[in-house]
C-alpha cells in the first residue's frame, strides 16, 4: 500500500495494480493534474473514488492526502543486489534484524543517494513493505534492489566466497576507523539490530571489523546514521 500524491507518482507503471482517491479529490486543481498524470502513465488502471470515511479506514496515516495505490512487490535476485549489468562494483548494505521502520526507510533512501547497488536483510527485520517504511523511502524502495533472505549467514558466505565481496562489520571490537579502509572493490557493510547490534554468529563472518570515531561518552550511533556514513565514504572513495 502506497499513500500520498508524491509517493504514488513515484510508483513505476508496471507495478501499479489499483489506485483509489477520496471523494472530491478530482475536483481540485492538484487532483486533476495528478489523475491526468496517472492516466497518462498507466491508462489501463482505473482510479476508484471512495467515500471519505471508507478512505480513512483504508489509510495508515492520520491525515491522508487523498490518494492510495496498491502496488506489486518487486522480485529481485542476488545478482541484482550485486549490481549486475551496472558499471560499478558491488556496494551492499546487510541488515540483521533491523526493527525500526524509520531506520529501514532512511537506509533505503540513503542507499539510492550514495549509489549502493542493493540491500540484503534477514526475514526477522521490520516488514519492508509496511506503510511507514514505504513512506520514509520517498520512492527509493522502487529503485533500490533489495533481498529478504532466510539464511543470512549463508548469503554472506556466498558474497565472500563466490563473488569476492569484502564484508565489513560496524562493531565495537573494530580496531581501524572506517576512513582508513579501502572500499573501492566489491564491498558490503553489516548493520545490526538497534538495541543489540550484530549477533556473534553474523559478526564472526566479517572480512574485517571497522569502527566509527566517537567523542564524548557515546558507544555507538543510530543504525541509519552509521550505515549512511559508510555508504557515503564508499561513494567518496569511488569518485
Amino acid at each position: 500500500m502506497v499513500e500520498g500524491i508524491r509517493a504514488v507518482a513515484e510508483v513505476p507503471r508496471e507495478l501499479l495494480t489499483a489506485v483509489f482517491c477520496v471523494e472530491g479529490f478530482g475536483s481540485t486543481e492538484e487532483g486533476k493534474a495528478f489523475l491526468k498524470e496517472i492516466t497518462d502513465k498507466a491508462p489501463n488502471i482505473n482510479v476508484e473514488e471512495v467515500a471519505t470515511n471508507v478512505f480513512k479506514s483504508m489509510c495508515d496515516t492520520v491525515t491522508p492526502q487523498g490518494v492510495l495505490a496498491v502496488v506489486k512487490m518487486q522480485d529481485f535476485t542476488l545478482e541484482d543486489v550485486l549490481g549486475a549489468g551496472k558499471d560499478t562494483k558491488a556496494h551492499i548494505v546487510i541488515l540483521e534484524t533491523l526493527q525500526d521502520p524509520g531506520n529501514m526507510g532512511t537506509i533505503i533512501r540513503t542507499a539510492e543517494g550514495a549509489g549502493a547497488t542493493g540491500i540484503i536483510m534477514n526475514s526477522t527485520s521490520v516488514d519492508l513493505y509496511s506503510p511507514k517504511v514505504v513512506r520514509s523511502t520517498m520512492g527509493s524502495i522502487f529503485r533500490v534492489p533489495h533481498l529478504i533472505v532466510q539464511d543470512l549467514a549463508g548469503t554472506i558466505k556466498e558474497l565472500e566466497e563466490k563473488h569476492g565481496v569484502s564484508v565489513y562489520a560496524a562493531h565495537l571490537k573494530g580496531y581501524r576507523f572506517y576512513d582508513e579502509l579501502d572500499f573501492t572493490g566489491p564491498t558490503a557493510f553489516m548493520i545490526g539490530n538497534e538495541g543489540n547490534g550484530l549477533t556473534d554468529e553474523i559478526a564472526e563472518l566479517a572480512t574485517s571489523y571497522l569502527k566509527i570515531p566517537m567523542e564524548g561518552q557515546l558507544e555507538s550511533l543510530n543504525a541509519s546514521v552509521a550505515a549512511s556514513l559508510l555508504m557515503y565514504e564508499t561513494h567518496r572513495q569511488r569518485k
